[in-house]
């Protein structure tokens, strides 16, 4: 079947009159390029399940390839179950309610129960909402913090957790099966779930305990997202008076349109937050990705407003979490900083490290509390096992109106857990790239010829995490142990074309914590320069 044979049978069968126009534009203008890379193979589906760029054939994300999707895991669920129910949420993106409601139909066709979610909400909603409303599974349609460009489709199991090995390849395998989507039956009797689930979630959140008065200001951005109007309610129940929002910024927008990248990590994204809380002389900055699944915190200082890192915000909240008594297994990403890990045994508790992403964190036994260094952190793993900006947000304002009623901050609080165990430095190196196999080529010549030294360090130490290591399962990724505890991990980027590497630079307890902390800063960045010229120009 030639190239223009392949597109018009793609064009006769895909539902949206918006993506066939738009290949039908390509024909006529003999994009022929353009078209033979949108039809050069397919969206892979895989742990993170579907992620890309908006737009027409089969390695866009569009109507037609979210229903054979949605046919492939419905095939999957009623292999697995007698009586599968799924729950399928979704964000305010482009195509989302379009996306999610082709879903339920092509689920309710298939025989199973489908509910559909009331509104656009965030995705700690959705995974809550799958043990709230005793599904099987849940979908939620998202691309979390991508550029706008872009959206996705996530997969959830029973506990609230997503996908892992070997059910994504066993989804996948299902996915491939799927005849032409035009032959697929539908059906549009699904359930449509009332807002009560919405108020479960924010009493789950919010009513834990007494609701007291807090004494802190805050200044927040939903970052154009769906997390606004349900945060503030689940804050004035917690006991917060006064949150002054980013305006602009508060409405959901699909197109972002103060933010190139809606993502609180990427340098600027949070100037108007930090703007508005230098006016209103707010305590903290408070900032959620746009489907609220992400937080960024900032504290207020003499100078202004320091934004804490991720991992300095999870080994924060996993101190206080231990000061409130909780028992139970510590859990971060193996790029994550490892001075979790003797926050944990400090109090006695388990600590134990994953392959990267909530995927594997959530499967950890016990687990108590969990995060990764990309902003991500389950704090109530009784409710889901995924990262929950939402329910972390108000942990740290918990967390922070006790150190204010004490004189300190939250960063006072990190600097006693370095004084204590060390300073623990971290930066992340982004390489951009083509193609996945290029990065590993790239990782598989580390191997064989690392380097002697980086940053006149020396290496002492080459792990293939492709081989199994640490306990963990076979992975992309390679580790280099330099002499001193010093660490640079490398992995490509689970949901762009990136390679990633991230760098954390240990000092023993010193009197001193300033002078170890430029001294640990001034190795982390000479260490950034030798990996960059180690792979290639930065991102």
């Amino acid at each position: 079947m030639n190239l223009t044979t392949t597109v018009r049978t793609w064009i006769d069968r895909d539902p949206d009159p918006e993506t066939r126009a738009e290949l039908e534009d390509l024909l006529e203008r003999r994009e022929l390029d353009e078209l033979a890379a949108r039809f050069s193979g397919a969206l892979e589906f895989g742990t993170a399940g579907l992620r890309g760029p908006l737009g027409a054939g089969p390695t866009r994300m569009n109507r037609s390839v979210v229903t054979q999707t949605a046919a492939g895991l419905a095939a999957y669920l009623l292999a697995d179950h007698d009586s599968p129910v799924i729950v399928i949420g979704y964000d305010a993106r482009h195509k989302s309610a379009d996306f999610a409601r082709d879903t339920a139909e092509v689920m309710a066709g298939a025989g199973i129960r489908a509910m559909l979610l009331p509104r656009a909400l965030p995705t700690p909603v959705l995974a809550f909402a799958i043990g709230h409303l005793g599904a099987t599974a849940g979908v939620m349609v998202t691309a979390s913090h991508n550029p706008r460009t872009d959206n996705g489709y996530k997969v959830y199991l029973g506990d609230g957790s997503q996908i892992s090995s070997p059910n994504d390849a066993l989804i996948a395998d299902e996915i491939s099966r799927v005849g032409p989507i035009d032959a697929l039956p539908r059906n549009a009797s699904f359930d449509v779930v009332s807002d009560e689930v919405v108020s479960a979630y924010i009493d789950a959140v919010a009513g834990y305990q007494q609701a007291a008065p807090k004494d802190l200001s805050i200044a927040y951005t939903p970052m154009h997202g769906v997390g606004g109007a349900l945060f503030l309610e689940a804050a004035q129940r917690f006991g917060v008076a006064e949150i002054a929002c980013v305006e602009i910024q508060f409405d959901p927008d699909p197109d972002f349109t103060t933010l190139p990248f809606p993502n609180p990590e990427e340098p600027g994204a949070m100037d108007l937050v930090y703007a508005l809380g230098l006016q209103t002389e707010s305590d903290l900055l408070i900032a959620h990705d746009p489907d609220a699944d992400r937080l960024a915190v900032g504290v207020r200082t003499a100078t202004g407003f320091e934004v804490l890192t991720g991992d300095q915000l999870g080994c924060v909240l996993a101190e206080g979490l231990a000061r409130q008594g909780v028992r139970g297994t510590f859990a971060s990403s193996i790029v994550s900083s490892r001075l979790l890990g003797k926050i944990a045994n400090a109090h006695g508790l388990p600590w134990q490290q994953t392959l990267t992403g909530f995927k594997w964190i959530g499967k950890v036994p016990d687990l108590v509390f969990g995060y990764e260094e990309a902003l991500g952190y389950c704090v109530r793993p009784d409710l889901s096992r995924d990262k929950d900006g939402i329910s972390t947000a108000l942990l740290t304002i918990e967390i922070a109106d006790s150190l204010k009623q004490q004189g300190l901050t939250l960063l006072d609080l990190y600097d006693d857990l370095e004084r204590l165990h060390g300073v623990h430095v971290t930066r992340q190196v982004s390489i951009r790239g083509g193609q996945s196999a290029d990065f590993t080529t790239q990782l598989e010549a580390l191997v064989a010829r690392p380097p002697r030294a980086l940053a006149n360090v020396p290496i002492s130490k080459v792990t293939d995490l492709a081989a199994g290591a640490y306990g963990l399962a076979p992975t992309t990724g390679v580790r280099l142990e330099l002499t001193g505890g010093h660490t640079v991990t490398c992995r490509p980027s689970g949901t762009e074309p990136k390679l990633k590497c991230y760098i954390e630079v240990v000092r023993p307890p010193e009197p001193d914590l300033h002078a170890s902390r430029s001294a640990a800063n001034r190795l982390a960045e000479s260490l950034v320069i030798d990996v960059t010229h180690l792979f290639g120009s930065a991102s």
